[in-house]
């Protein structure tokens, strides 16, 4: 590869704060409202024109849909409060014991949770590299339209999804060669189907949790699913579709307008998603795949027939990438068997869905969330939030979920608020009084 020298160039300061999170999906916007909320300047940078990321950027408004029986012990918190909310707009579809988030609405719903709770918002912002002292992270160099400017911190949380801050100040990473990582997706939604008959067709054509899970448990074969494959394997067989092609659908979110405004039926192996070119391709490959999908849909699926493409996620998902290695490093096991941790910053359900692995949390089983899974090695002043959190590949297809990642995020986010209240270095944080005000904020910790 060629390389140039970018000359040296004094650059402006376009703020300080106390607690600056990079990232606006679940993750990142439950960290800075956590740590505003704790009274401290938060700042929150976001790449996109809207916070909510796999939310509003890929239309996935099922934060709780594991939530299929009253047994389920769930975590409280922010990712509950994004349920109650949206629900009080009335721009949420009650679903049994969760809500489905209207993902266009939410854009709105975040503004307006971030400006109550004094959060200073900042968008069309990319973090391109880091400002370090040492080992300490002291701020970040940005890039955006109003040129390259830094931002100074006294902490940080890094909720980019690809630890890109933690990657940035060398901490220790670890990520899987890109033909082992789950694949990446591309959302699309439809307008003009017949519901009554569509939801017919399904009622008629049942699918369970198991079907899209190798390693399912026995209760998983009993637990509804909104998987939908035949129309697209109808498609394949009349060699419409390449049968290497994998389409399996999960369909959301609907309206009394006929729209069903979350397919999630494309999945791409074999992508890098800190790869710019592979990103790139991955976004084109997606967007042939939903006309495939929507061919086969408009042909094969009931109450289809009169149906048109509505929209296309505005990015591709991504659902596993860069993972930090923490202080502590999350196992299989760990979320499997109901792990308890001292240093608990909230709890999870028993949810795991993701590298062949469908579990879901009926029986009441949760695991502890530990504080260093967010805290990684040899650097100071950075927390990760998100799915890119310490742990294996197992335990990945529990903690990259929408609730954990709120989860770790309002743990990060209180955890850094304390910090900079009490001049004390992460390590050396009291984590009683993070769980203290953890609990304050509606967070379940033991």
């Amino acid at each position: 590869m060629k390389e140039i020298t970018e000359p040296s160039k004094t650059i402006p300061v376009l703020a300080e704060t106390d607690v600056l999170v990079v990232g606006g999906g679940p993750g990142g916007l439950s960290a800075a409202l956590a740590s505003a909320r704790e009274g401290v300047n938060t700042m929150l940078v976001e790449r996109y024109g809207c916070m909510g990321g796999v939310i509003t950027q890929t239309m996935i408004g099922t934060v709780a849909w594991y939530r299929s029986s009253m047994e389920t012990v769930d975590a409280g918190g922010i990712g509950c409060e994004f349920e109650q909310r949206a629900k009080e707009m009335n721009a949420s579809l009650p679903v049994y014991l969760y809500e489905i988030l209207d993902t266009e609405v939410f854009k709105y719903i975040a503004d307006v949770m971030l400006e109550e709770a004094g959060v200073v918002p900042l968008l069309h912002c990319m973090i391109v590299d880091v400002i370090m002292e040492g080992n300490l992270v002291k701020g970040v160099i940005t890039e955006s339209k109003s040129g390259r400017q830094a931002i100074l911190a006294k902490r940080i949380i890094d909720a980019t999804g690809d630890a890109d801050i933690a990657f940035r100040a060398g901490a220790p990473y670890h990520m899987d060669p890109k033909d082992k990582l789950e694949e990446v997706g591309v959302n699309f939604g439809c307008s003009g189907v017949d519901l009554d008959t569509f939801l017919n067709y399904i009622l008629n054509n049942p699918s369970s949790i198991s079907d899209w899970g190798d390693d399912s448990g026995e209760k998983e074969k009993d637990e509804f699913s909104t998987y939908l494959v035949e129309p697209f394997n109808k498609a394949k067989e009349a060699g419409e579709i390449p049968k290497d092609i994998r389409l399996e659908s999960y369909w959301g979110y609907f309206t009394d307008a006929g729209e069903i405004t979350s397919m999630n039926a494309i999945h791409i192996p074999g992508y890098d998603p800190t790869d710019v070119r592979d990103l790139t391709s991955a976004e084109i490959e997606g967007r042939q795949q939903v006309m495939w999908a929507m061919a086969a849909l408009k042909k094969y699926a009931p109450g289809f027939e009169k149906s048109r493409l509505r929209t296309i996620g505005a990015s591709v998902g991504i659902r596993e990438s860069r993972k930090i290695v923490g202080e502590y490093n999350l196992t299989g096991h760990d979320v499997m068997n109901q792990a308890k941790f001292d240093d608990s910053i909230g709890i999870c359900p028993e949810f795991l869905d993701g590298n062949d692995i469908a579990i879901m949390p009926s029986t009441g089983r949760f695991f502890h969330v530990p504080f260093g899974v967010v805290l990684p090695q040899k650097v100071e002043n950075l927390l990760v939030a998100g799915r890119s959190v310490a742990g294996d590949k197992v335990s990945h297809a529990a903690t990259r979920q929408m609730m954990c990642c709120t989860v770790t995020g309002q743990g990060a986010g209180i955890a850094a608020a304390q910090s900079v209240k009490n001049d004390k270095a992460f390590r050396e944080l009291d984590i009683k009084l993070v769980q203290k005000s953890l609990s304050k904020q509606g967070v379940r910790i033991k």
